[in-house]
């Protein structure tokens, strides 16, 4: 038999099996590497990403918030203009309102009466004054009651009184103030309507 020797065959088989693992390791490492700095990267562009819209989202909101400002100052002003409009159609108001009243303190004051002092409060009209007789004081609540601006009128006080040489009756008396309807005004206007005047016959 001739002798074979399988040492060298071996050692090289060795060293080629130590090759592959060091090149099957570098590349295990390279493509982890590469691995790694993908995802690093995918993570990088998510986040650059995210801070971009968060950033967008804190500009809009920056803007949102000014905007919410100009609304609020412009519901103050509208407000105040609303507030202004109000006072203006009260003033508007109670100047009519006063020079109803007065109007109709001389329309419903009967002979006999004297006042010494009207003072408004809101709706409610404190009268006082002097009457001849307690008859004049209860004329001048049924004139009240039955007035179209006027109603409930509430006697407060009513007191003998001497002014100058006179015996007198001093009276303390409310009185509402309202607006009554178009309706009830014509109800109850003191203006009586003119009469019709009666067709002629005609002599046959």
């Amino acid at each position: 038999m001739i002798p074979i020797n399988l040492l060298p065959h071996r050692a090289e088989r060795r060293k080629a099996q130590r090759r592959q693992f060091f090149v099957l390791v570098a590349g295990m490492i390279g493509i982890g590497m590469l691995v790694v700095v993908l995802v690093h990267g995918v993570l990088a562009q998510r986040i650059e990403s995210q801070e971009a819209r968060n950033k967008y989202l804190e500009t809009s909101i920056v803007e949102l918030d000014q905007q919410i400002d100009e609304i609020k100052k412009l519901k103050e002003q509208t407000q105040a203009m609303l507030d202004r409009k109000k006072v203006v159609e009260a003033l508007q108001t109670n100047r009519t309102e006063a020079v109803r009243l007065l109007d109709q303190m001389v329309r419903q004051l009967p002979d006999g009466l004297y006042l010494k002092a009207v003072k408004q409060t809101n709706d409610v009209v404190n009268v006082q004054g002097y009457a001849t007789s307690n008859a004049r004081v209860s004329t001048l609540m049924r004139n009240f009651d039955a007035s179209p601006w006027l109603e409930e009128p509430k006697l407060i006080e009513i007191k003998a009184a001497r002014v100058g040489n006179v015996n007198l009756n001093e009276f303390n008396l409310n009185v509402k103030l309202t607006r009554p309807k178009a309706e009830i005004v014509e109800q109850k206007s003191d203006v009586a309507p003119a009469a019709k005047p009666k067709a002629s016959k005609k002599q046959g």
